[in-house]
């Protein structure tokens, strides 16, 4: 387990990742985050759960929450915290990386 604040979350999110987790009847299951090359600023986070960390993959626990860190994000994702926000739109997560350059117009994705 890393000691340097890699990743974290604020308590909405740890609420919401332990209640999706909780309904995947897999107790043990850990969240992981990582980065894909994808939309129009060229890069866009990607969640899904995992049964245990990648070999190479950094933990992080934060409030009561395991988060798998791809190692290939590490320098996308250092300093980032990660938010879940309700309106009466839309809900979701939010990142709010430092290492963020800009976004493009529709939010799905970023650049460094």
């Amino acid at each position: 387990m890393t000691t340097r604040e890699l990743f974290k979350l604020t308590d909405a999110a740890a609420d919401r990742v332990k209640h999706l987790i909780e309904k995947q009847e897999a107790a043990d299951s850990v969240l992981r985050i990582s980065v894909k090359t994808q939309g129009c600023s060229g890069l866009a986070y990607s969640m899904e759960y995992a049964n245990v960390p990648l070999p190479m993959d950094e933990l992080v626990e934060d409030k009561g929450v395991k988060i798998c860190v791809d190692p290939l994000a590490t320098m996308y994702l250092a300093g980032t915290e990660m938010d879940y926000v309700e309106d009466k739109l839309s809900s979701g997560f939010v990142f709010n990386n430092p290492n963020e350059k800009g976004r493009c117009g529709c939010g799905e994705s970023f650049h460094v």
